[in-house]
């Protein structure tokens, strides 16, 4: 591949289509179904599949299918096929990526918003650009750079799902359902990933796993004058607060659990040590602390390991907490807390589930009514070791788009659909890595897109698509 040629096609592709498509999906508020839960009936979900799936029919790919695929009652899925243009290819390759979104939250600049898209310094602004709207553009982008060359690729199908955010529940559903269109792919790309900075090629080497559940404390059957009750009634939130120093250390946030936690290959230690002499201060700075607040370590690679290979636990929504305004003097009868575990990648979450249900709802202090109800438990991912081909080929890459030299590292997040992958297609080689960048803040107020990180991510891909072609 001629990168001089392939590189002003990318930016000008980006600027005249990719972009405006992708602005018109941002204003689109679809929602994860897990957020939305009457998604079908709103029509965000299918209107967002077409639009995307519109731009994928107008590109200059020979040989390219596009279908939205819908069954009853499940999220759709949009799946691009494209032949093999090398004669002698014998792999095929499979990319992946999602269009559904995470809800609105706080916090937003004044002059941004989740659902308007606005460019700025080389960024767009707005829900889902980054994660992971992008993916189907740069994917089919990737083929177009070959073919516009007349570079051979091997077969390639183009996976975009739409319940990613809600942890993939219908995804394994249209990969049997597809399953003879998958075949055995000897490689996945995956563009759902983080990157440590926006001047590297980064390699995500695994992610942790995730257990979600409702931990609920009942201590009457309604509120009473806490005057009248304090000191005679226990209060849920005090119940709750002994529960959760069953899990972790209140000092350090260190998790109790000793099934939890995993041990950390040496060779991944090793390349958290490397990503951190570039990253420095920046992985930890890249969080918008408070004034004042400081984190919980200023070495690099203590925090790099802590969010990637340890446990923790986050409480992430409440229920029984009236809003300050109404908060009167009432012992609350019921409060329950929706807690998030991340999970080392190797750790087993339904093990996990059902060892923290056990120690949650086990001997309740003053007998008060606990259940903990598992939302969802995920399994982490570890990859394997790259294939001397694919080496050569992330690092050739990696040089030819980017300033550095590749670096690796794990990401704290989950994505469902790789570790389902690897477990179907044990041989099968994976590339995951992504445009999430410091500050870009997917989940959370202010999501961006940098735009040139995902130009030359499109590069990349179009030229890790030639060289496995090759091997």
């Amino acid at each position: 591949m001629d990168i001089t040629q392939a590189r002003p096609l990318i930016q000008r592709d980006f600027a005249n289509h990719i972009l405006p498509t992708l602005a018109e999906y941002v204003r689109i508020p679809n929602k994860s179904p897990l957020y939305a839960p009457e998604w079908a009936t709103e029509g965000h979900m299918m209107r967002a599949a077409e639009l995307l799936a519109s731009w994928c029919r107008r590109q200059p790919v020979k040989g390219l299918q596009v279908e939205v695929l819908q069954r009853e009652g499940r999220t759709p899925v949009i799946v691009c096929e494209i032949p093999a243009t090398a004669s002698d290819a014998t792999g095929s390759v499979l990319m992946y990526g999602h269009f559904d979104k995470q809800p609105e939250f706080t916090g937003w600049d004044s002059d941004l918003d989740p659902w308007t898209p606005v460019f700025r310094e080389g960024r767009l602004y707005g829900r889902g650009g980054a994660d992971d709207g992008y993916a189907v553009f740069s994917s089919l982008e990737a083929v177009a750079v070959l073919q516009a060359q007349g570079i051979p690729h091997s077969r390639c199908l183009i996976l975009i799902e739409a319940c990613e955010e809600s942890g993939s529940f219908d995804l394994p559903f249209y990969v049997e359902l597809l399953a003879d269109r998958i075949g055995t792919p000897n490689l996945v790309v995956c563009l759902d990933a983080e990157c440590g900075d926006y001047d590297t090629f980064w390699l995500t080497t695994s992610l942790r796993g995730n257990l979600v559940g409702t931990l609920t404390c009942e201590v009457l059957t309604e509120g009473v004058h806490s005057g009248m009750a304090g000191g005679i009634a226990p209060t849920p939130v005090r119940i709750l607060r002994a529960l959760l120093d069953r899990l972790e250390n209140v000092h350090t946030g260190d998790v109790l659990v000793e099934s939890l936690h995993a041990n950390i290959p040496r060779h991944r230690l090793d390349q958290a040590r490397a990503a951190a002499q570039v990253l420095g201060e920046s992985v930890w700075r890249k969080l918008p602390f408070s004034a004042g607040v400081e984190p919980i370590s200023k070495d690099p690679v203590e925090l790099l390991i802590n969010g990637t290979w340890k446990p923790t636990v986050t409480i992430t929504g409440a229920e029984g907490l009236p809003a300050m305004r109404n908060a009167g003097n009432v012992l609350l009868p019921r409060v329950a807390l929706k807690l998030s575990l991340r999970l080392p990648p190797t750790v087993d979450a339904t093990k996990a589930a059902a060892t923290v249900k056990d120690i949650l709802e086990r001997d309740p202090p003053n007998g008060a009514r606990i259940t903990f109800n598992v939302d969802s438990s995920l399994d982490g991912w570890h990859a394997p070791d790259l294939q001397p081909w694919l080496t050569e080929a992330v690092e050739r890459g990696a040089n030819e788009h980017f300033t550095r030299d590749p670096l690796a590292m794990g990401t704290g997040g989950s994505i469902p659909f790789i570790g389902m992958l690897q477990q179907r297609f044990p041989e099968t080689q994976f590339v995951v890595t992504g445009v999430l960048g410091p500050k870009s803040n997917a989940h959370g107020p202010n999501e961006f897109l940098d735009v040139p990180t995902a130009e030359k991510l499109t590069g990349f891909v179009a030229g890790l698509l030639e060289r496995h072609a090759r091997a």
